[in-house]
C-alpha cells in the first residue's frame, strides 16, 4: 500500500504503559472477549531513528520498506523493499540492518544498511516487475525467509497474491498455495488493488505462520472508510506442509480521519500481524487520509472462540460469523503528541532482542514510498507480554 505523509499536524506521540489504553473492540459483537489478560503488551516508547528518502546502498535506493523481521541468531533484521523494477525503483530485494539498541534506546545512526538481498525465482532470475508486490516478510525457524506478495488488480493487470519462501541468499524454495477465491477477477471478486496481502509472521514455536490481507476481500464487503469496517481475512499456515488449516475474520477500523479536502484519497487496513502462539498476538492498523496524514494503532487480537471460515469463498455464505476480538493496545497519535514525531507510513514491525531492563525490543518501520517528503522511520518500543525471549 502506498500512503503518503504529509507536512505534519501538530506534533504527535509519546510512551505509554498500556494497559490504561485498553478499550472494547470496535468490531461490533466479536467472538469472545479477548481472554488471558496476563499476556497483555504494555508498550513504553524508546526513541526514533530514520533513514533519509534518497539514501543509496550498493547501487540501489533505500526505501519502500513495507516490512521486517528479526534474526537473533545473526543479530541482524531483514527489511523488505516494496519496489517496483518496472517503476524505475530497482530491483526486488531486502536489506541487512544492524539496529543498536544495546543501551535500550533508538537514537539517530542507530540504524545501519549492511547488505543488500535481490530475491529470484527458483532457477536465479531476478522477480520481475509487475508480477510481484513485495509486503511482508518473516525468518522462519529453518532460517529461511516467507515473503508475502499483495497481488494486483487493476483493468491492466490481474495477478494473483501470493506466500513464497526463500533462502537468506534470495533464491525461490516453494510457493504456498492460497484458496482460489482470493484470486482477483477484474473486480468482481478477489483482491482489492492496494488491499490485499500486507502481514507475515511466524509463531515463536516456528510452526505456523499467520498472514491477513489489508481489506476485505471483493465478494466479503465493503474496504475500510470513513463511515464503513472492512472484513480482512487472517490465514493460519502450517509451514510443514504449507497448507492453510484456518482462516478467520478480523474486522478492520473504519478510516481515522477525513481528507483535506473533501473527497480526496483515505484508507485504513491491517498492515502487520506479531502472533504471540495460534490464537493471540498484536495487529498493526494504518489509516491515511490525503491532508490529514497517518493514523497507527496496535491491538491485541484473539482468534480464540471465532469461527473458522476456510473454503467459505464468500462470507454471506457463513453468515453470522463470529471474528476475532480486538482490544486498543496503543495510538500512536498519543506517542507523536507527546514525543514531536510526525509518523512516518508505519507498515512493519517486529520483536527484537531483550533491552537492558529485561523488556523486549519491539520496533517498528514504515514505508517511505520512495517520495522525498518522507522518511524510511524507526521506532523503538520496549515492550512486555509479547512472548517468549529471543
Amino acid at each position: 500500500m502506498t500512503p503518503r505523509t504529509l507536512p505534519p499536524r501538530p506534533a504527535v506521540a509519546a510512551a505509554l504503559a498500556v494497559a490504561a489504553l485498553l478499550a472494547p473492540a470496535v468490531s461490533g459483537a466479536p467472538a469472545a472477549a479477548v481472554a488471558d489478560r496476563a499476556r497483555q503488551p504494555h508498550l513504553s516508547f524508546s526513541g526514533e531513528s530514520t533513514l533519509a528518502a534518497g539514501l543509496t546502498f550498493q547501487g540501489t535506493v533505500v526505501g519502500g520498506l513495507s516490512s521486517i523481521t528479526y534474526d537473533a541468531a545473526r543479530d541482524r533484521y531483514y527489511a523488505l523493499s516494496d519496489a517496483q523494477p518496472n517503476l524505475g525503483q530497482g530491483p526486488v530485494r531486502f536489506y541487512t540492518l544492524t539496529v543498536d539498541t544495546s543501551d535500550g534506546t533508538l537514537d539517530a545512526g542507530d540504524v545501519d544498511v549492511v547488505a543488500v538481498t535481490l530475491l529470484t525465482d527458483a532457477a536465479g532470475v531476478p522477480l520481475q516487475g509487475g508480477t510481484v508486490d513485495p509486503e511482508g516478510l518473516t525468518l522462519t525457524a529453518q532460517d529461511t525467509l516467507i515473503m508475502t506478495s499483495e497481488g494486483f488488480s487493476t483493468a491492466a493487470s490481474e495477478v494473483s497474491p501470493f506466500v513464497r519462501e526463500f533462502s537468506l541468499a534470495g533464491r525461490q524454495l516453494r510457493e504456498i498455495d492460497l484458496p482460489a477465491y482470493v484470486d482477483p477477477d477484474f473486480g468482481a471478486a478477489g483482491v482489492r488493488q492496494n488491499l490485499g496481502l500486507e502481514s507475515a509472521a511466524v509463531t515463536p514455536d516456528g510452526r505456523h505462520l499467520v498472514t491477513g490481507f489489508e481489506n476485505a476481500l471483493v465478494q466479503d464487503g465493503p474496504a475500510s472508510t470513513l463511515t464503513t469496517t472492512s472484513a480482512s481475512r487472517l490465514l493460519d499456515v502450517e509451514l510443514a506442509t504449507g497448507d492453510v488449516e484456518g482462516e478467520y475474520v478480523y474486522r478492520d477500523d473504519p478510516v481515522a480521519e477525513a481528507p483535506v479536502p473533501a473527497g480526496q484519497f483515505t484508507v485504513n487496513g491491517l498492515v502487520e500481524l506479531l502472533p504471540f502462539n495460534r490464537r493471540f498476538g498484536m495487529s498493526m492498523e494504518r489509516s491515511f487520509s490525503v491532508g490529514a496524514g497517518n493514523t497507527i494503532r496496535l491491538y491485541r487480537y484473539a482468534l480464540a472462540g471465532a469461527d473458522d471460515v476456510s473454503g467459505v469463498a464468500d462470507l454471506d455464505d457463513a453468515a453470522p460469523v463470529r471474528e476475532a476480538g480486538k482490544e486498543l493496545v496503543l495510538d500512536l497519535d498519543v506517542v507523536a503528541r507527546d514525543e514531536g514525531l510526525t509518523l512516518d507510513n508505519l507498515e512493519g514491525m517486529t520483536l527484537g532482542p531483550r533491552l537492558p531492563d529485561g523488556s523486549r525490543a519491539l520496533l517498528l518501520v514504515s514505508d517511505n514510498n520512495f517520495t522525498g517528503g518522507q522518511v524510511s522511520q524507526f521506532l523503538l518500543f520496549s515492550a512486555d507480554g509479547v512472548g517468549p525471549a529471543a
